[in-house]
Order: structure tokens, then sequence, then C-alpha cells
């Protein structure tokens, strides 16, 4: 697993430059570059199912292990294994749609005593809206969202926006490299605009793979 990470990581950095110069076009302006990290569906951990999710050095950033189906609750760590988000699934009766509540750190649904930073939502709309997925401040305040996710994450395609309309996170296909390698579905990139949390977006990532990933097979019909 190491070793395929290496070698994934060199072809990575073969394309990172030519991705990083496209999309410091956007962010820089006086600013500080954007944050480009190369997410691959795949857990460094033998036997597991997960996240890596690599920066443009090549270095591991963050990672999700123990990911199957769809579980009750998910935990995004740094790069040396320690919790930095928990997204735990909220279900409720008469209601075709669950809620995940984002906290800070290691919570588990039954003992957590914290306040949720975060409520986010699919979205199902009727009109020809461009929303997938909404994202609140509260529990209670469901009306004014803090941002939106506009796109298809099936198509790995989609942006997140603020309440003022600027796009703070993207998620795109990651390009062939010039040896003509396809990276497929299971990698693809994820770039963050500066000021906006890269862990953050992250956490994003995962609950819009829980929202609109229906397996594998799917994803290869449509690249197909």
């Amino acid at each position: 697993m190491v070793v395929y990470l290496s070698s994934l990581s060199k072809q990575i950095e073969s394309k990172e430059d030519n991705d990083e110069d496209e999309s410091n076009n956007e962010c820089k302006k006086g600013r500080k570059d954007c944050t480009t990290l190369t997410v691959w569906r795949k857990s460094l951990v033998f036997s597991c199912n997960g996240f890596t999710v690599i920066d443009a050095r090549g270095d591991l950033a963050y990672r999700v292990d123990n990911y199957i189906g769809h579980p009750p609750e998910l935990t995004l760590m740094n790069a040396s294994g320690k919790p930095i988000l928990t997204m735990i699934r909220r279900r409720k009766k008469l209601r075709l749609l669950d809620d995940w509540l984002v906290y800070e750190g290691e919570v588990t649904a039954s003992s957590s005593s914290k306040e949720a930073i975060f409520c986010v939502r699919k979205h199902i709309s009727i009109s020809n809206s461009n929303v997938i997925a909404q994202v609140f401040e509260t529990q209670s305040d469901k009306k004014n969202a803090a941002y939106v996710i506009e796109g298809s994450f099936l198509h790995r395609s989609c942006q997140m926006l603020d309440k003022s309309r600027r796009v703070v996170a993207k998620i795109k296909r990651k390009e062939p490299t010039n040896c003509g390698i396809s990276f497929g579905f299971d990698v693809f990139v994820l770039v963050v605009k500066p000021g906006f949390d890269p862990g953050f977006a992250m956490a994003m990532v995962l609950l819009l793979d829980q929202m609109f990933s229906y397996g594998l097979f799917n994803i290869r019909r449509i690249a197909d």
C-alpha cells in the first residue's frame, strides 16, 4: 500500500503543476495561493475502505479509515491520525433525508456533549436548481444556508459557495497525465480558496460521497 501511494504521488506531482496553474489563476491577484488537494478514494489501512488526501507536495494531508457502506459516523483525521472533524448522521422519522451534524474533534452520537458547528443536508428541488446540498450554521435554522454546494458530485464537478455567492471550494476531475494515465473517478482534485478551511472542505467531500455515491458500478456507468 505504501509503495503504491508513493507511486501515485509521483504520478500526481507530474500533473500537479498544471492543475495548480489553472487554480491559482483564480486565487492569486494579490492574495495567497489556493490549497490544491488530490483526493484518493482508498484507505491506507489494509483491507479497509476510506479516503487518502495528498497535498501539492505529495505529502499526506488527511485520511479516513473504516469507511464502509452508510455509517452513522464519519471521522476525518489529519496526517498523523488525529481526529479533526466528526460527522454524525441524524435520522428523523417521517423524513426521506438525513441531516449530518459536524463536530470539532472526535465525538460519538451516544456520548457527545458538544454543540455541532454545522448541519449539512442534501437538497432536492422540483425546479431546475443546481443546488445539491446546503450547509447551515445551526440545527434550527433551515432557511438561511451559510453555504450551498452546486453541480454534480458523481461527475466530480461541483463547487461550494458562501452567502455572497463567492466560490470557496471546488471539486473537479483529475486530468490524465502527459503519459496518458487516467485516474478515473476514484482520484479527483479538491481546490480550496484562501481563507477557507481545507479540512472542512474535505469533510463536505465525505458527506457528498454519502449522499450521492451509489457504488462503483453506477460511477462506471456514468463514465461510459
